[in-house]
């Protein structure tokens, strides 16, 4: 399905014709592989057993019930507002020329552009479909040795991803965040709550790679910088994961931060060990020390359980003879920006020399990119 369909002229009507064909065309598609009316249908019926007084008897088929309601509606909603724009796209460009009014230009290319850019998200949202892709996240991110430099790369990742959280309407909290002693940051841990969060920002996990002319060098030599980027599905307590308190060491803290009057004075900060896996998690953003820990137990939850996946598919692999790439230690993008501006993906080989909207929080095209490599990888 192509949606980078816009290539209009503002003063060529046939370029108006042609990109009017790549909508159509990718429209199509979008009808072809979703069935709005089935899906109305499921809703209804979703609706329905949720409306039922013994709806909670059964905690987890009422639980997976709104899960199914909460992907289909707006699914079904982003459908039905392509289909509005797509209709309004054919009405405009009629009337335009019946009655050889331009004026109506700057709308229909309007129109044309926003269509464009739903029909992508569309696409995207029917590459998620993996088991915790509608969950919300934790991403983490780490500078690599190289002191202010990388602290200063990771601090730059963090203001990409909140400016892309912010575009998206993801609501997000930064739990625990450590600053540097220069400059940047020495790690930050955020909470991204919101419909398919961890499907969108799962396409980051990995190592990546700065090369720029450094600002804090007097010389203004050219260095490389590394940051580590780990995300997580938010897994809710199940019976998949039982954590056990015998099993758990609890240190509280003093919030850190930069200073002034807003720094905790009290040990409010909680640290929690889980002792069988030396898995350690921390928050600190909470005034609460009750709130803090509760936090930090859920990174906990979500971290035992993709180390208890991980396991697993280890035990997989060695059975069918497979040996994996570890995904901590592989570089997944470079972002160049001296002698000449370029980001590149490894693993789809998908490349950009537009940096500034990139770093802006524009990595759409990069998501949408690693997506179907991962289902055409799968």
């Amino acid at each position: 399905m192509k949606t980078s369909i816009i290539t209009t002229k503002l003063e060529n009507i046939a370029d108006i014709k042609t990109d009017i064909a790549n909508i159509d065309t990718a429209f199509s598609d979008i009808r072809s592989v979703f069935r709005s009316k089935e899906a109305a249908t499921d809703i209804a019926r979703l609706e329905e057993l949720a409306a039922q007084p013994d709806f909670w008897a059964n905690r987890e088929n009422s639980t997976q019930t709104l899960k199914s309601l909460n992907q289909l509606r707006p699914r079904l909603a982003l459908f039905t507002e392509i289909t509005s724009l797509h209709e309004n796209i054919h009405l405009t460009f009629e009337l335009m020329q019946s009655e050889n009014d331009n004026s109506l230009l700057a709308d229909l290319l309007d129109t044309m552009k926003k269509s464009a850019q739903k029909m992508s998200e569309f696409e995207i949202s029917l590459l998620l479909d993996e088991k915790f892709d509608a969950n919300s996240a934790i991403i983490s991110i780490h500078p690599g040795a190289g002191g202010t430099e990388s602290q200063d790369w990771a601090q730059m990742l963090m203001r990409m991803y909140t400016r892309w959280m912010e575009e998206h309407k993801f609501k997000y909290s930064i739990i625990d965040q450590l600053p540097g002693e220069e400059a940047g940051i020495k790690s930050v841990t955020i909470l991204v709550n919101g419909l398919y969060a961890y499907g969108y920002l799962k396409s980051e996990k990995g190592v990546h790679r700065l090369v720029r002319i450094s600002p804090f060098d007097a010389n203004h030599r050219r260095h490389t910088s590394f940051a580590s980027v780990d995300v997580l599905p938010q897994i809710e307590e199940s019976e998949e994961i039982v954590i056990e308190e015998k099993d758990l060491k609890i240190d509280t803290y003093r919030s850190s931060g930069a200073g002034g009057q807003h720094v905790n004075v009290t040990d409010s900060a909680v640290r929690i060990t889980h002792l069988p896996t030396g898995t350690i998690v921390q928050c600190q953003n909470e005034r609460s020390q009750f709130s803090n820990k509760a936090t930090a137990m859920k990174i906990l939850q979500s971290k035992l359980a993709e180390l208890s996946a991980r396991k697993r598919q280890d035990e997989i692999d060695k059975v069918n003879g497979l040996k994996r790439e570890i995904a901590w230690g592989s570089q997944i993008r470079s972002y160049t920006f001296h002698p000449y501006n370029l980001i590149k993906d490894h693993r789809t080989a998908y490349e950009t020399g537009n940096v500034g909207p990139v770093m802006d929080g524009y990595i759409d095209e990069f998501v949408k990119n690693y997506l179907h490599f991962l289902k055409s990888s799968n």
